[in-house]
């Protein structure tokens, strides 16, 4: 099983150290080691975006009213 945080443990992280950089009393070696644990973090949750869009698809009515799955990017005509 993989150790990396969920989405959202990730997310609530990335929001501290936002908070934490906009008061901007952090020494500046700690507001760059911060700046650099946030940035991956975001690499890493909009890799799990991706991957999770990857996964979704839309449902809609079918001729027959059966559901009928699309690629999650195809528009409604």
């Amino acid at each position: 099983m993989d150790n990396e945080p969920r989405f959202e443990e990730m997310l609530s992280r990335l929001d501290v150290i936002v908070h934490s950089l906009e008061r901007g009393d952090t020494p500046l070696e700690e507001s760059l080691a911060l700046y650099t644990e946030g940035s991956e973090l975001i690499r890493k949750c909009t890799e799990k975006l991706s991957d999770a869009e990857q996964v979704v698809v839309k449902l809609r009515k079918g001729p027959d009213g059966a559901p009928e799955e699309l690629p999650f990017d195809t528009e409604d005509s």
